[in-house]
Formats: structure tokens, C-alpha cells, sequence
């Protein structure tokens, strides 16, 4: 038996795809071939590749989407990669009109042999799962997930810049409502896609030390909300705080509870951790902050080391307090994005504490640039090639 058709049009490609429709209207493409079993129609209208320079974050898209649909009544379609363009929506999108989105940011990494490889491409996809199953989305198996963003990396691997001055190909899963229908209940249709960026450090400077804004007005999730899930909506929520921020010389803000704006969650767009004295403490995943893959690495690391950690609420009050009776502080942010970032200063109204040694942090971000270079050694098999 043959796979499963999904609704295209004359191309082949979903009708209802936003980012493949470019095709009709381009019909400018190579014959199919494929990459780890995925079709793979290739552009006859490649990108202009980045000036040498800094890549900055984000900046730059690749020539190629991969893209793959789920209906209700007959589950996934087989995914494809297709030429990249302008996209088009789908207004009536629960996407669009609700937020019915997840998303993932993972990375792949170049080696000095020229060999590239994905960093924890299953805890992404896991994670994945989670959020898809907090909006009542389909889940995008394991499996799937990992194979297509293998082939997509694949496909594109002469994008991947040399990690040198943290350079990196990041890779970027999104699954959306795509089904035509304004009433308030789950889609029956979904779009998974991926796009990837070239990049590279996301903070200018490898030495900047950021500072934060405790934001005790807004709020960015709540017991019982959407934290947990990587979605839009909790980035939205969070840019007129972090812009506010950024006008009174700030570079992003650290969120606080939702109800007493005490204690830490999250740090704009990182996960954060404290060393006070000899002892790492990071805000437990009570459902409220992200489930970093990064986090989970750094404590992965840290506990291998015999660094005592400690996953517990820490207050405002409680670094206050250990700023005054003198004791050693360090404090930093983790992400796919900005990897590790040390953070030197955390202000609030009517409180401050800055950092008093860096020590920590360093040799995290030493480590994990060993292990995503290939130049170390890769002790907990974080790295599949492509």
C-alpha cells in the first residue's frame, strides 16, 4: 500500500500549506530527490548567503522548509522539504485567531572535521509533545520529529557556519492550527513545520554581563497557566515589560511569581541559576517556567562535577540577605539561544545585587562548547549526526 494522499493542488504541495504555495507561483524548482527518505524539492532560487561578518541572531533564513500536515480524520502526512518563500496565512487560523502554536529552538553544530550534529534533538521533541498536548494539538512523534529535523539539517548543511565564536545552524519546529474555522475548540488541521537560521552568539560580547530588571507589575505565567509550554503567547506577553526594561537601561527582565512577585522564575528569554556560596539553586518546573533543555544540561553537569544543586523557589529577600552577610554570588541565564550568559546585576524597586565572582558559569559554558564542538568528549551521548 502506497502512503496516504494529503488535499494538494496540480504541484503536489498542500493547498492549504502556507509556506509551500510559493511553489505554484514560483514553478521554478529541480526535480524531486530525497533525504533520509523525505522528498526534497530543491530551489532554483537560492539566498543570498551572509557577508562574512557577524551573523547576528535570528537574521538570516535558509533556502529550504520542511513541512508535513495532520489531519484529524487521517493523522500525519508524510513530510517533504520545499523551497522557502513568502509565506501566506491562513486568517481564520486558530493559529492566528487563538494562539494554537508550539513551537522548539534547538541547534546544530559544525565540528573542525567539518562533521555536523544535532544537540538533544529528543528532549526537544519531548518537549514538543508536552506543548502540543497542553492546547489539545497533535503530538509529532519522536521519531518524526528527529528524522525530519536531521533531513532538513541535512539538506541544508552548507548553511551551518563554523562554531567559532559560538556559530551555529539553529533549528526551528513549529507546529500550528491551520483548519479554516473561527469557533472556539481544537483544529482539525495542523502544519508542522521547520526553518533554520545560521547564527551566531546571541549576546554581543562573549564577556557581556547582563542586567536585570525584577518586574514585579506584569506577570509572566501563573500555577495552573501556559508557562510550561513553549509557545508564542508567553513571548508576547513578556515584550512591553522587556521593552520598558530596555528604555531604563536594562537588558531584559527577571520574571518573578504571580503572586507574591517574590520569587524567581525566568529570566526573559533563559532559564536562570544562582550559585550562593558553594551551592547552585534554580526555580523548580512547578508548571509556571520552561523546562530548559539548556537547564537540564547545565544540572546534568553540574551534578557529574559534585556540585551540590538545589531545585527550589529563591526569593528576592533571601539574595538580599546573603549579599549582606557577604557571601559569594554568581548568577547566570541558559538557553538554546544564548547558551550561557553571565548575569551581573539584578535590580528591583528598592533592592539590588550584583555578582560578586564568576566562576561557575564559565566552566559550563566551556563545557558545553567542548561537547557541541566535538573537541570533548561527549559523556552523555547529547549529539546524533545528521
Amino acid at each position: 500500500m502506497g502512503e496516504p494522499p494529503h488535499p494538494a493542488d496540480k504541484t503536489g504541495i498542500s493547498a492549504h500549506v502556507s509556506i509551500g504555495d510559493t511553489l505554484t507561483s514560483r514553478n521554478q524548482v529541480h526535480a524531486s530527490a530525497s533525504v533520509l527518505g523525505i522528498p526534497f524539492i530543491r530551489t532554483m532560487m537560492p539566498r543570498p548567503r551572509p557577508a562574512d561578518g557577524r551573523l547576528g541572531f535570528g537574521r538570516y533564513l535558509t533556502d529550504h522548509v520542511l513541512v508535513a500536515e495532520h489531519e484529524a480524520a487521517t493523522g500525519w502526512h508524510p513530510p517533504r522539504i520545499v523551497p522557502a518563500g513568502t509565506p501566506h496565512a491562513e486568517y481564520a487560523s486558530a493559529a492566528i485567531q487563538y494562539g494554537l502554536s508550539v513551537f522548539e529552538g534547538l541547534k546544530a553544530f559544525k565540528s573542525d572535521r567539518g562533521e555536523i550534529r544535532i544537540f538533544r534533538p529528543d528532549a526537544h521533541a519531548r518537549r514538543l509533545e508536552a506543548s502540543a498536548k497542553r492546547f489539545c494539538m497533535p503530538e509529532v512523534p519522536v521519531e518524526m520529529f528527529i528524522n525530519s529535523v536531521r533531513a532538513i539539517v541535512r539538506a541544508e548543511a552548507d548553511w551551518c557556519p563554523p562554531h567559532t565564536g559560538g556559530g551555529a545552524l539553529y533549528i526551528r519546529p513549529t507546529l500550528h492550527a491551520s483548519e479554516a474555522f473561527l469557533g472556539v475548540r481544537p483544529a482539525a488541521q495542523h502544519v508542522f513545520s521547520i526553518i533554520l537560521s545560521p547564527v551566531d552568539s546571541y549576546w554581543d560580547g562573549e564577556a557581556h554581563k547582563l542586567r536585570l530588571w525584577a518586574e514585579r507589575e506584569f506577570t509572566r505565567a501563573a500555577q495552573g497557566g501556559v508557562g510550561a509550554a513553549k509557545t508564542g503567547g508567553n513571548y508576547a506577553s513578556s515584550m512591553l515589560a522587556a521593552k520598558r526594561a530596555k528604555e531604563h537601561g536594562f537588558d531584559q527582565v527577571m520574571w518573578l511569581d504571580a503572586i507574591k512577585h517574590e520569587y524567581l522564575e525566568e529570566a526573559g528569554t533563559m532559564n536562570v541559576l544562582v550559585r550562593i556560596g558553594d551551592t547552585v539553586v534554580t526555580p523548580p518546573l512547578e508548571g509556571t517556567i520552561l523546562p530548559g533543555i539548556t537547564r537540564d544540561s547545565c544540572l546534568t553537569l553540574l551534578r557529574s562535577w559534585g556540585i551540590r544543586v538545589e531545585e527550589r523557589r529563591i526569593s528576592l529577600t533571601e539574595l538580599a540577605e546573603s549579599a549582606r552577610a557577604g557571601k559569594d554570588i554568581e548568577m547566570w541565564g541558559s538557553g538554546t539561544a544564548a547558551v550561557i550568559s553571565p548575569i551581573g546585576e539584578l535590580v528591583w524597586d528598592g533592592g539590588s545585587v550584583k555578582a560578586t565572582s564568576s566562576s561557575i558559569a564559565p566552566r559550563l559554558k566551556a563545557a558545553l562548547d567542548g561537547i557541541q564542538s566535538g573537541r570533548a568528549a561527549d559523556p552523555f551521548g547529547w549529539l546524533i549526526p545528521t
